[in-house]
């Protein structure tokens, strides 16, 4: 029994390789073929002024959904049109400034007949994602991709599976392809991720730093009986210390109070007291990279800019955005 056993799990494992490999194999093929049709379309698209509307019934259907996701999260504004509720008055979220893409393994789907009809109306771009180079999608299409004619994986053969995943793999080269044409930045990416993860972690300094009266500044030569009440006004249990020039050279923290206490400390001025050479960050660094900086021995830094300091970041500050 235990041979027999053994010898089902290698099987299951050999199918389930036979599914990456026969897949992959279809992503490699597409790659190899690829050609100005490509351009084409991502010449096409970049132009757009609306949104790119994406179809496609059953299985494509799904895959459309998930590319359309892929587009707005990129740069590129686009919308999923489902062919049924699309012909029950969903035609109207299409308008004269978008274009369509219609994802079919046959081309031959008639859901999507009324898309095209209102496309055609609208006198709007359609493009084809499709096998069947003869088929009515294509015909009916501006521009179109034809996808490799490979076996589905699996024994039969039958159920959407190499040409879903080389749809989704197109789907994915296009939207990132625009999203370099379009020079969409981390920035751009961040402001339409600010809930998730993803855009927590592109969070930079200056989104959560302290600014301008916050900050707890005093000059080389205040007494530290200043310094104090600084330090107590702002409450961050530091002080940065600049120069005539305004240029930061060092700081003062709690721990330096203790060390000078029994030097008559009120007596003594700030660069008696402060240490050289503090650990500081520019505005424009990521966050999570100032707590790779501040990485359990200091819990602020002094953000600065030419070497003056334009903020004050806590690891708090950190921690209470998300970045843990």
């Amino acid at each position: 029994m235990k041979n027999q056993k053994n010898n089902s799990s290698l099987n299951y494992l050999e199918i389930g390789k036979k599914v990456l490999l026969d897949e992959s194999d279809g992503i490699v093929k597409l790659a190899k073929n690829l050609g100005s049709e490509f351009i084409d379309v991502i010449n096409c698209l970049k132009l757009i002024k609306g949104r790119i509307i994406v179809c496609g019934v059953g299985k494509s259907g799904h895959i459309a959904k998930k590319v359309s996701a892929t587009l707005s999260s990129t740069g590129s504004p686009s919308h999923f049109l489902h062919p049924t509720e699309a012909s029950h008055g969903d035609l109207g979220i299409i308008t004269p400034s978008d274009c369509i893409i219609i994802f079919s393994k046959s081309g031959e789907s008639s859901e999507v007949n009324d898309i095209l009809t209102q496309g055609k109306n609208l006198s709007i771009p359609i493009i084809a994602i499709c096998s069947n180079p003869k088929s009515t999608l294509i015909k009916s299409s501006d521009y179109f991709i034809e996808i490799p004619k490979l076996p589905e994986a699996g024994n039969m053969g039958l159920a959407p599976t190499t040409s879903s995943t080389v749809m989704l793999s197109l789907g994915d080269a296009i939207a990132l392809t625009l999203m370099e044409t379009k020079k969409f930045s981390e920035e751009d990416f961040k402001k339409i991720h600010p809930g998730g993860k993803l855009g927590i972690s592109l969070l930079k300094v200056r989104d959560i730093m302290h600014t301008k009266e916050d900050i707890p500044i005093v000059k080389i030569d205040s007494l530290m009986s200043d310094v104090l009440l600084v330090m107590s006004s702002k409450n961050f249990g530091c002080a940065c210390v600049i120069d005539e020039n305004f240029n930061l050279i060092g700081s003062i923290t709690d721990g330096d109070l203790r060390r000078h206490i029994s030097q008559n400390l009120l007596s003594l001025y700030a660069k008696d007291v402060m240490s050289h050479s503090p650990k500081t960050i520019e505005p424009s660094a990521f966050a999570i990279d100032a707590i790779k900086i501040m990485a359990g021995s200091i819990t602020s830094l002094f953000v600065v800019e030419k070497n003056h300091v334009v903020g004050l970041l806590r690891l708090h500050d950190c921690i209470r955005a998300g970045l843990n």
